[in-house]
């Protein structure tokens, strides 16, 4: 009685592997990602007025207790609170990031890490398009 016990396993687990396999192959054929499934779904639609931080920061403990790194992609705003997720684009370029600090420069209403500003391609004081990351 064992053995038809034993045969049935295998067959149900052969099924489930030609199953994954199936959904894969149609998955990577139709363009749904797991990746972008992930994310979180963008909210409103916003511009301001950008600038990045510069090369000064790198090294510093911000107010949200981030040590910004040179690789750090980050938001800094006096207004939004520390950890909310903003989708910033600017020419094309599309990023999901937090916001890390508290701090503020006069003629810009966000800061970028230098990481973040080198990704997007903003220099000097730039208007992007960003929007809330809502819960995923």
């Amino acid at each position: 009685m064992r053995r038809p016990l034993a045969m049935r396993q295998v067959v149900l687990a052969g099924m489930t592997l030609l199953g994954v396999v199936v959904s894969l192959a149609y998955s990577t054929r139709h363009g749904h990602h797991a990746a972008a499934a992930a994310l979180p779904p963008a909210s409103g639609s916003y511009t301001a007025l950008v600038a990045a931080t510069g090369p000064a920061a790198i090294g510093k403990k911000t107010t949200c207790g981030v040590v910004i790194e040179g690789s750090t992609v980050g938001i800094s705003s006096p207004v939004l609170p520390c950890g909310i997720r903003l989708y910033l684009t600017y020419q094309g370029r599309h990023v999901l990031a937090s916001v890390i600090d508290r701090a503020s420069v006069p003629g810009a209403e966000l800061l970028l890490t230098p990481a973040l500003a080198r990704h997007l391609g903003v220099t000097g004081i730039r208007r992007v398009q960003w929007s809330y990351a809502g819960a995923s």
